[in-house]
């Protein structure tokens, strides 16, 4: 079967052909770390990270990139905030970043390259435009001149016009044209800078990318992905600084972007104040059920955040772990999970991960309704070898069920000994007793299933509440 995906340039839908199937090159734009994230920044490296995984299934190597962003204005004045130098805030979040990806079940990527640690390339770069003609120097920064690239605006589909409300650019009187965006800037005595031709000074953002994707994966790469908010200005200039500085050569063959998350049917935005942070929400659910919520749209459609939603993504995962708990008695191997071929497929089709999901409710079903033991282990191992690709479905079926919608456990022990005490109330038909050892685990979220191979219990899945 054939990988389709939808190539924001071209806008339609075709087959993936890579300029060298002995090694596919992947960038991704990765977060701006001054902060925790975002829940909505998260999507990009779950979708994309998603398609990494596809993209090993189908070929022998596969480079994937995800860059960090570590000088920024934002950090600049982050740091004035907290009264420190940038590098102690951008450890902090690139770490707290990495170990909230980790938790989501995204896979480290091949390369993760620091914007500052390619200050050299980013001089180069520059110089290289300004050599050809597609940058000048004014007044300590560098800038591009949008007049010298007559595509600048195929890749969003604007009018100039349109991108200079879009871009909201600064009238500056060193600027030969408005439109005109900065690779270099000036660097005051109380701001991170690099010596450079120019002056002391710092990269503008969207050459960042464009240097490190050069340096790691070629002039030339295949997929270039990220949010739909970053298509312009960020990736519009990011094909205009890497075409002209590489002697007109195609920088990205396709570009995916991902739709936005909303909320309330508002897009979520820390100007709009309606944000949910990342980080504080893997501390009050279940990583599988954010997980499943980022993948439970097609990536190219905005994802609806809502309690609602959150609670039925958990809905969801309880009734697949449900069947799995159903048969933990049955054995499969690790070598035994083959992904089906309907999931393959499903994701093939432009990452159809709806299409996905309902593939594994099928497989849940078919493992429900086995009735021989050969068939309950085919179908067992197909469910989870399913879950493995998605990245669901592992984690032990019944400490799932003994989190707490806030993914935190309720201790085993502790109501062991609450059920050992309430079956001995029973046998002494001490059922008042027996009646309030069950309220008391009622009142901790946790249900008992008396059943005839003895007692089991789970905590239910309280309703999913958004800050």
């Amino acid at each position: 079967m054939n990988l389709r995906l939808h190539n924001s340039l071209t806008r339609r839908l075709e087959d993936f052909v890579p300029q060298n199937p002995q090694r596919v090159t992947m960038y991704v734009c990765g977060p701006t770390v001054y902060n925790y994230i975002h829940v909505g920044n998260a999507r990009p490296a779950v979708v994309f990270g998603l398609l990494a995984r596809l993209l090993r299934r189908r070929y022998s190597e596969v480079v994937y990139a995800r860059n960090i962003t570590d000088v920024d204005d934002k950090i600049n004045a982050a740091a004035k905030e907290a009264g420190t130098g940038i590098e102690a805030i951008t450890s902090r979040f690139a770490r707290a970043y990495h170990e909230d990806m980790a938790r989501l079940g995204v896979d480290v990527p091949d390369i993760v390259p620091h914007a500052t640690e390619h200050i050299a390339e980013i001089i180069g770069m520059c110089e290289s435009l300004i050599a050809s003609g597609h940058a000048y120097a004014a007044e300590g920064h560098v800038l591009f001149e949008i007049a010298t690239f007559p595509e600048y605006g195929q890749l969003s589909g604007r009018s100039a016009e349109d991108m200079l409300a879009g871009a909201r650019v600064e009238v500056a009187p060193y600027k030969r044209s408005p439109g005109d965006f900065v690779l270099w800037k000036p660097s005051s005595d109380d701001l991170p800078g690099w010596d450079s031709p120019w002056g002391r000074g710092r990269p503008g953002w969207h050459i960042e990318c464009s240097a490190m994707a050069a340096t790691h994966l070629g002039e030339t790469i295949d997929i270039h992905a990220g949010g739909n908010d970053l298509m312009f200005p960020h990736h519009e200039n990011e094909v205009a600084q890497s075409t002209c500085a590489h002697g007109g050569k195609m920088f990205a063959r396709y570009w995916l972007h991902n739709g936005m998350l909303t909320f309330a049917g508002r897009k979520m935005s820390k100007s709009l104040g309606n944000v949910m942070i990342l980080h504080e929400l893997l501390e009050r659910y279940p990583a599988e059920v954010l997980r499943f919520l980022l993948l439970r749209a097609h990536y190219r459609q905005p994802l609806e955040w809502s309690e609602d939603t959150l609670a039925q993504a958990r809905a969801t995962l309880d009734g697949w772990y449900r069947v799995l708990l159903d048969h933990a008695d049955v054995p499969v191997e690790g070598d035994e999970l083959q992904v089906p071929e309907e999931i393959e497929q499903a994701l093939c089709d432009d990452l159809n991960t709806p299409a996905a999901f309902a593939v594994l409710a099928g497989l849940a079903d078919q493992l429900r309704q086995a009735d021989d033991s050969q068939a309950r282990r085919q179908r067992k191992a197909a469910l989870l070898g399913a879950g493995l690709l998605l990245g669901l479905l592992q984690d032990n079926p019944e400490q799932w069920f003994q989190q707490t919608s806030a993914g935190s456990e309720i201790d085993p022990a502790w109501v062991d000994e609450l059920l050992a005490q309430r079956v001995a109330a029973r046998a002494a038909r001490d059922f008042a007793r027996a009646d309030e050892i069950r309220k008391t685990l009622s009142e901790r979220g946790i249900v008992i299933e008396d059943g005839a191979t003895g007692t089991r219990w789970r905590v239910e899945a309280a309703s999913a509440v958004v800050p």
